[in-house]
């Protein structure tokens, strides 16, 4: 499995699910809150709920067998560069949603922006925002 290659939808939705999953805890809400981001994305414009579903089942198996640092490492391999600060994005707002951020997730943050190449500036800025969009 680990030789498959995996797209730009496939390399999202990992980013994703590591981000979820970052705290230890998958909590369903927390599935239920990746699937919605990502349906309203282009990217997923053709895919079904049922795509989603068996999208999310697939990643979670991947993560499980691979581990958080093999998803991440793929995806990056398989975003575009245009793509890396959509991903960091959804990785912020996903990890901010239940507004609270473990020391696990924090690590993961500063982790992701540097493996997928992110300015500094860029990622701080990122994060303020999503947390400005959380807040509410």
């Amino acid at each position: 499995m680990t030789d498959l290659p995996i797209g730009p939808p496939e390399a999202l939705a990992s980013i994703a699910m590591v981000a979820i999953a970052a705290d230890g805890y998958l909590a369903d809400q927390e599935g239920q809150d990746m699937t919605m981001l990502l349906s309203r994305m282009a990217l997923f414009s053709s895919y079904s709920s049922d795509d989603l579903n068996r999208l999310f089942n697939a990643t979670l198996n991947r993560l499980k067998q691979q581990g958080p640092g093999v998803l991440v490492n793929q995806a990056k391999t398989a975003l575009p560069p245009d793509l890396r600060e959509t991903a960091f994005a959804i990785a912020t707002d996903l990890v901010l949603s239940d507004r609270t951020v473990t020391p696990q997730e924090q690590a993961f943050l500063e982790d992701l922006y540097r493996i997928l190449e992110i300015p500094s500036a860029l990622a701080h800025q990122i994060v303020q925002v999503m947390t400005i969009k959380n807040r509410g």
